[in-house]
């Protein structure tokens, strides 16, 4: 059962549109980048997580030829396992990252109004505390405790006002609002707390659906000829005269490709792929890093995140998750197994509920998860003493002793796009007549309204389909935005979507989500491109295995 005749998604949403803007590429100019060599393409890209897809869509967005294997699902990695946030890493600023801290603050609110449905403002509370400490690693806590010995450690309230000074200055903020002074004895938020947390500030960050933002740039490229390859792992990679060749085995059984370019940005398994690569090896190295997250259900009632600061130095965000839980995240320990292997294990959840439990009223308990998850983050290797010191920047390693080889180490979700500028910089000499610089503020798939146009974009869904009610609204518009209504089509009822497969989830949206979005196995639909998996029972989710084999089969 279908859902019948599907609308075009700005027809539908006419109000709330704005014109999509183009990359500006001349044809003189893609006629000199695109390789005329039959069965040849430009640019051959390893890895399907935020900085390979990143790259994969600005690169065909200028006019080259790309090919992008991803050996499991897009996002399955590190790109899913995030906290969620574009962010400037307020504590980043502690390590004297401020080209980093800087960069990340301008794309926040490029980011934002490029993809509306999936980013949002966040207001974030600190509570302001005498057992405030610093972790000792950190330049800026080794310069105090020189000057100011007697503090021993201790992060001063003027020093986090200072901070968050900087943190609204230094990113040419325009949208969103700036810090302001909370009492924590009146305002609603202090009553999730303990007694004796009195001040705090309240200060601005993003949100997004960092999985969906992965699938999002990989719609984008492919609707400007990339090839998106899932379920495709590289097995080797050499040069073969001005060409690769690269060696791969997925859906299609064994395939060679060749390509004039290779980018390696597979995250985690960067380290593993250079060893699939014949040819001089790269110095860098890759540190991995584990981050786990624990969800709990709704911890407070209130829309704003708080932002906690333990005595060890470490920070811990809980964060309004899917209207009705809490994300409480992260830890920050090295990881020596394989990437796949990553859980959050009981010492990591213990320690994440301890370190809530001292701010909150009611103690959060392991009987509190409803679900955990964890990542491992593939940082440079800067020599630093500590997972937490280890540097968040991105380091480009570029080999061009023959065809080019890209090696892309580290890097952070918010500076995603800046990494794909900075990638298609350094390419830019091997690719005469490469486009300009274009995505900033491009909307993403589904992203071409203004950023203020949410609640109107949920009320016309409202309005058109009254079956989905104000919560099936509310998620139709924040994964798909204006294609919600090519997803919904001329649906009357919620007979016309198909199977209904729980928690609002409809043949009609998973045909899409494997239609469009790649989706090949349940866990890619529930806990990737929705999060379903937190409101399905286990028998539902084997159900729509079973659906989805059964019409992959077909």
């Amino acid at each position: 059962m279908g859902a019948g005749k599907r609308e075009g998604p700005r027809e539908a949403a006419s109000s709330l549109a704005k014109p999509r803007e183009k990359p500006i590429i001349g044809s003189k100019a893609q006629e000199a980048v695109v390789s005329d060599q039959p069965g040849v393409v430009d640019l051959f890209i390893i890895g399907g997580g935020v900085n390979g897809c990143g790259i994969a869509r600005d690169a065909a967005g200028r006019g080259l030829s790309v090919t992008l294997a991803e050996q499991g699902d897009l996002a399955q990695g590190t790109s899913s396992a995030s906290t969620k946030l574009f962010h400037g890493g307020l504590r980043y600023l502690e390590f004297f990252e401020f080209r980093l801290v800087r960069e990340a603050l301008e794309e926040r609110e490029t980011l934002l109004v490029a993809m509306p449905h999936i980013s949002w403002p966040l207001r974030f509370v600190l509570p302001v505390h005498a057992g405030i400490r610093f972790d000792t690693t950190t330049p800026t806590s080794r310069l105090l405790n020189l000057v100011f010995p007697w503090m021993k450690g201790r992060r001063p309230a003027w020093l986090l006002r200072l901070g968050l000074f900087l943190y609204d200055s230094m990113g040419g903020r325009k949208i969103l609002p700036g810090t302001r002074r909370l009492d924590l004895t009146t305002d609603k938020i202090g009553r999730a707390l303990k007694p004796g947390f009195d001040l705090a500030w309240e200060y601005s960050d993003c949100w997004v659906e960092d999985s969906r933002l992965v699938v999002l740039n990989a719609r984008d490229a492919a609707a400007r000829g990339a090839n998106v390859l899932v379920g495709t792992r590289v097995t080797c990679a050499a040069r073969d005269g001005d060409l690769w060749r690269i060696e791969t085995e997925g859906p299609d059984g064994k395939v060679t490709h060749h390509a004039r370019g290779l980018v390696n940005a597979a995250g985690p398994w960067v380290g593993e792929v250079l060893g699939l690569i014949e040819g001089p090896k790269s110095t860098a190295q890759v540190r991995l890093v584990r981050g786990s997250h624990i969800v709990t259900r709704k911890l407070f009632d209130d829309d704003r995140a708080l932002f906690l600061q333990g005595s060890d130095g470490r920070i811990i965000f809980i964060i309004p998750y899917e209207q009705d839980f809490s994300l409480i995240g992260t830890t920050e320990a090295a990881h020596d197994a394989t990437p796949e292997t990553a859980t959050c294990s009981e010492a990591e959840r213990d320690y994440l509920l301890a370190f809530v439990s001292q701010y909150l009223a009611k103690p959060v308990t392991a009987k509190d998860v409803v679900w955990s998850y964890s990542g491992v983050r593939p940082l440079y290797d800067d020599g630093a003493s500590s997972a937490t010191a280890a540097s968040r920047d991105y380091v480009l390693d570029l080999k061009a002793d023959g065809p080019v080889l890209l090696n892309v180490f580290g890097g952070k979700i918010t500076t995603y796009r800046r990494l794909a500028e900075a990638a298609l910089a350094k390419l830019a000499p091997h690719y005469p007549g490469l486009g300009p610089d274009w995505t900033a503020r491009v909307p993403l798939p589904g992203g071409d309204f203004f950023e203020t146009g949410v609640k109107a974009l949920i009320e016309r869904l409202r309005v058109r389909y009254p079956f989905l009610g104000q919560a099936g609204a509310g998620r139709m518009a924040r994964a798909y935005g204006t294609e919600a209504f090519a997803v919904l089509g001329e649906a009357k009822s919620k007979a016309d979507l198909g199977r209904d497969f729980g928690a609002g989830l409809s043949e009609a949206e998973v045909i899409w989500l494997m239609d469009r979005e790649w989706a090949r196995r349940a866990a890619d639909v529930v806990w990737r491109r929705t999060k379903l998996g937190l409101r399905l029972s286990a028998d539902q989710i084997a159900a729509l295995e079973v659906f989805m084999a059964e019409r992959a089969g077909r």
